[in-house]
């Protein structure tokens, strides 16, 4: 069985240090918004889910507060407040509206997304 890793193309994005801990960032990879976050909780994780919310139709998710619903780690969107699954990308409080997660890794201090 294949890892991730082997499975996508990489793509160096920033330094880990670009995104100020618990905070999020945008990156246009591919003519796609990727919103990245970087969660410092003792240790340093990035996460990366598609930064258009569906529930408002606008680019904005970067820009969402980071926190924690039980074991789960989100970002609230800045206009409704939906909440979604940084590991994920599902909305809980309208799966439907559910947006695509990317796998992401730190190598160096570099951020990488998978595609």
């Amino acid at each position: 069985m294949h890892s991730d890793r082997q499975l996508n193309q990489w793509i160096p994005v920033c330094n880990l240090s670009d995104i100020l801990p618990n905070t999020g960032v945008c990156a246009l990879i591919n003519g796609e918004q990727i919103a990245i976050f970087h969660i410092h909780d003792g240790e340093d994780r990035v996460f990366a889910i598609h930064n258009y919310d569906p529930n408002s139709e606008a680019a904005v998710l970067a820009r969402g507060l980071v926190g924690s619903l039980g074991e789960r780690i989100v970002v609230a969107s800045p206009i409704y407040k939906h909440h979604f699954d940084l590991q994920t990308g599902e909305c809980l409080e309208a799966p439907e509206h559910s947006v695509h997660a990317y796998p992401v890794h730190i190598n160096n201090q570099q951020v990488w997304i998978g595609i």
